[in-house]
């Protein structure tokens, strides 16, 4: 055979290829295009190392979608086809919404509150992650083989309408705010008896919108935010159990009420009233049902310039013996610090000048693989203005003395738009297992963005489908013996 029938025969080969190509797709279903975009992942996967595997709330769908970030050759990170976690529950738009969603040993908890102050559906979902960490002593393999689904979900009448998730100690804890008190779930058991039901042991304590913090695993402190009345800054302190406790031990109250924040902290409690922090030294001891003797102390963060009322906060993040959070608007913007450990925690602040209107949000923290300590402060600004919005990055502790006097404010970069919807549609970020990369959420863009956490440079861009809004990273590349 001639070389140039040869020829011939190969480009009428690939003619016919290309046209049943063509004619194949232009027949195919979604779910057939579905289908191949994930013979594509896999292909792509073979020739690209896991970084790490993302979930994503979709503000608008009222769902969590998973995508696994690669990285091939040199530094490119790609992204495989977001798609819905398996058997995640059908939600309606217009009657429910996602809360916050937490992660622990490669579970997550996403909690569910519904429009009808919980006599509708509200709850919580509880997922497998499908990320496996093999421990080897000094190092760990992480395996991204098997894909997420939904272990068990709760969602009726009974809930409580929850709005915020919290994990300490590795264990999570659902505020029930209509029950006046909140549910423990132990992801430790689901991995220790995977065949039997979630457990879920519900502890009394708090009421209204509860804000909590679980001292050792044994002692909870709940909120009521009442800013006035006989709740007024009400503090419930209940013994936490594994099947849970419908009894209250005690209870006091701070000076100010509208509490917003609870947190512990090298064996204190802190907590985020109406005015400045209030703090008293945690309760350990173990008796079921004794008092303690509760001494509240307060801590001033200043006042408004202009309306000349107390500067306050609504959340707290912890790092070490840190506790940290943001306070004030516009120019008097700033990142707070306490040292939990002295016998009296005095305040570090860190400016962050805004825009007028705007406001720090969304504090995260990540020790970097190269040593860093960074903290991550989104600005909030008003939907109705348009205006650029912007990411600040702090570092914690430029010297490394593991005293964080001299945080700095390292950066500010330009990031893409929100989509604010009263608690809703701000920005995320979250980071993978190892310190390497960051992924922030751009609720307005329809976007999740990569960021080098050595350089603080952006490194790749990825649509999802939706409103993008909470994201956590699960996992990290695998680094080999």
């Amino acid at each position: 055979m001639n070389s140039g029938f040869r020829k011939r025969c190969s480009i009428v080969l690939l003619m016919a290829l290309l046209i049943s190509g063509c004619g194949a797709a232009d027949a195919g279903s979604e779910a057939q295009q579905t289908e191949t975009k994930k013979e594509v992942d896999v292909a792509r996967s073979k020739k690209a190392e896991p970084v790490c595997r993302l979930f994503i709330q979709d503000h608008a769908g009222k769902t969590v979608r998973w995508a696994d970030i690669l990285k091939g050759k040199g530094e490119i990170l790609e992204m495989s086809t977001p798609n819905v976690v398996s058997g995640f529950p059908k939600l309606d738009a217009e009657q429910q919404n996602l809360v916050q969603m937490e992660s622990s040993l490669q579970t997550m908890l996403v909690g569910v509150r519904d429009r009808e102050d919980g006599t509708n559906q509200s709850g919580w979902v509880f997922l497998e992650t499908g990320v496996e960490e093999e421990t080897h002593g000094d190092h760990a393999h992480w395996k991204f083989n098997q894909e997420p689904r939904v272990v068990q979900s709760q969602l009726d009448d009974l809930q409580g309408n929850p709005a915020h998730l919290y994990c300490y100690q590795g264990v999570y804890y659902l505020a029930n705010d209509r029950n006046s008190g909140y549910t423990r779930i132990d992801p430790q058991s689901y991995r220790d008896q995977p065949e039997k039901p979630i457990s879920a042991g519900f502890q009394q304590g708090g009421g209204q919108h509860i804000t909590l913090a679980v001292v050792d695993g044994t002692t909870g402190y709940a909120s009521w935010i009442a800013g006035g009345g006989p709740k007024k800054g009400l503090i419930d302190v209940t013994r936490v159990l594994p099947e849970g406790n419908s009894e209250i031990c005690y209870s006091f109250s701070l000076p100010t009420g509208a509490i917003h924040g609870v947190t512990t902290c090298a064996g204190k409690v802190f907590f985020a009233p109406a005015d400045g922090i209030c703090w008293c030294e945690a309760d350990r001891n173990p008796l079921p049902s004794e008092q303690q003797q509760v001494n509240v102390q307060y801590i001033s963060l200043g006042v408004d310039q202009e309306t000349q009322k107390p500067h306050r906060t609504g959340a707290f993040k912890t790092h070490r013996n840190y506790v940290l959070f943001v306070s004030g608007k516009g120019p008097e913007a700033r990142l707070c610090l306490l040292d939990a450990k002295p016998d009296t925690p005095e305040l570090i602040s860190v400016p962050l000048p805004m825009w007028t209107g705007n406001s720090p949000v969304s504090l995260e923290i990540c020790q970097t693989a190269w040593g860093k300590r960074l903290a991550f402060v989104f600005h909030n600004h008003p939907q109705e203005l348009e205006q650029d919005e912007l990411l600040s990055v702090i570092e914690l502790d430029p010297d490394g003395d593991l005293e964080f006097q001299d945080a700095r404010l390292l950066k500010t970069m330009k990031v893409g738009a929100s989509k604010v919807e009263g608690h809703y549609g701000h920005h995320s970020i979250a980071f993978d297992q190892a310190g390497r990369y960051g992924f922030w959420s751009e609720p307005g863009t329809g976007k999740v963005k990569a960021l080098s956490l050595e350089t603080l440079e952006p490194m790749g861009e990825f649509s999802v489908p939706g409103v993008p809004t909470k994201v956590i990273a699960v996992g990290q590349q695998d680094q080999g013996d």
